[in-house]
């Protein structure tokens, strides 16, 4: 069965920061794992993702230069540094897997079945 277990939300102001982690069990191997994030009243969207094998990854243009997906394959663990928080990064963020490569791009939430809680973030101005 696997399982993904956020942690590390908060509540920050603007031009802080956060590490989310993302506890990954119950499976060996992936295709891609990635990061999304869903404000109220507003679609899941994706923030970052990467191919597990080669590390390559993919950001939303609102969080380049700012946000760094990486993993500790050692831990089972995807992690997500997010710089120079800004308001509208506030929402719920969820990690998520996907063991298959499929013909979503990386960064759409379609593509993933496997999906944790999530963990709310919340900048303040």
């Amino acid at each position: 069965q696997v399982q993904l277990v956020e942690s590390g939300g908060g509540s920050v102001q603007a031009g802080g920061f956060l590490r989310l982690s993302c506890a990954v069990s119950g499976v060996h191997r992936t295709n891609s794992v990635g990061w999304f994030r869903q404000a109220p009243g507003k679609e899941r969207e994706g923030v970052a993702a990467m191919y597990s094998d080669d590390g390559i990854a993919y950001y939303a243009d609102s969080v380049k230069g700012r946000f760094t997906i990486s993993q500790d394959n050692a831990k089972n663990t995807l992690y997500l540094q997010m710089n120079s928080l800004k308001p509208e990064d506030t929402g719920t963020y969820f990690c998520a897997a996907r063991l298959r490569y499929n013909y979503y791009g990386l960064l759409s939430p379609s593509g993933y079945r496997y999906w944790g809680q999530g963990t709310q973030v919340t900048v303040s101005s």
